[in-house]
């Protein structure tokens, strides 16, 4: 199995681990919440049934994304990652909305506070919703995937929403008459960060569909790893684009210009074939010669 057939794997079988964890997640907080007359917990729920759906788009576009490169798509089907994750920002979006429209309505209506076990649930939600974080945001920096950070970053959203839930319904539980909509101060609150959150995860996945320059590091290995082929005399240009969980490399070598067109080809293929061998995640580089001086 190749490198990058085998991260793809990885982050499609994570990818099937949040859905059956964010599917348990949202059955459990929507029934508490009912239950328990908790409307936080029920916004939290609405978040959790949206991450359902945000994954199941994760899943389909990291099987996309693995397509091999085809007539139409000479440089792969990767940039189908990003354009995921603008889904997901909008599944993101969309729950905050509605959220924060029914925590307005719920403000200004009369109800009880919830009822105390709801603290219970949310304290054993936010310690496993933080444990899923962690495990898919280490899978995502494993594998490069821009819609699987995504996915980890909405387990994180989803801790700290309720923890918001938590302190709410504590208020509003423990202060007793006049605090019954803490809850639903802390939904409201919850929303708001939740677009927050939506931006953060929108930003790098915008700037990997305009090829943006975010790469120096690698930049960094090209070029040593460039030098120490034989003949190799500098490197000028090096332009790197993400394409889903790997990278295109554009790398301009500079060798003496009285060698043949044979031998700078050959010192070309060289020069591929070391920062390939080396940096496993570069899936192709265009290296073009220019002549310089000993």
């Amino acid at each position: 199995m190749d490198h990058s057939s085998e991260k793809s794997k990885k982050a499609i079988h994570t990818t099937y681990i949040s859905i059956a964890l964010n599917t348990f997640l949202a059955i459990a907080k929507g029934l508490t919440g009912y239950l328990g007359s908790s409307y936080a917990l029920i916004a939290d729920a609405i978040e959790s049934t949206t991450d359902v759906f945000a994954s199941i788009l994760v899943l389909f576009g990291l099987k996309y994304a693995a397509k091999p490169p085809d007539e139409n798509h000479p440089y792969g089907h990767g940039k189908a990652e990003p354009l995921v994750t603008f889904a997901v920002v909008g599944f993101l979006l969309v729950s905050a909305t509605v959220i924060f429209i029914e925590s307005i309505h719920n403000i200004r209506r009369p109800h009880n506070s919830p009822e105390s076990y709801t603290l219970i649930v949310l304290g054993i939600i936010i310690a496993f919703k933080e444990i899923s974080y962690r495990f898919v945001n280490k899978k995502s920096d494993e594998t490069n995937s821009t819609s699987l950070k995504a996915d980890a970053w909405h387990h994180r959203s989803d801790a700290i929403t309720s923890m918001m839930a938590f302190i709410g319904i504590s208020i509003s539980i423990f202060m007793g008459e006049g605090y019954e909509t803490a809850d639903d101060w802390a939904a409201l609150l919850a929303s708001l960060f939740i677009v927050y959150n939506a931006y953060l995860i929108f930003r790098p996945a915008l700037g990997e569909i305009m090829d943006e320059h975010l790469h120096d590091d690698l930049v960094e290995d090209i070029r040593k790893g460039a030098l120490r082929v034989a003949g190799v005399i500098e490197t000028e240009k090096c332009f790197v684009r993400k394409m889903g969980m790997h990278f295109i490399v554009d790398l301009h070598v500079v060798v003496h210009g009285e060698l043949s067109v044979t031998k700078g080809h050959e010192i070309a293929h060289r020069v591929k074939n070391q920062l390939m061998t080396d940096i496993p995640d570069i899936s192709d580089i265009h290296i073009h010669i220019e002549p310089g001086i000993i």
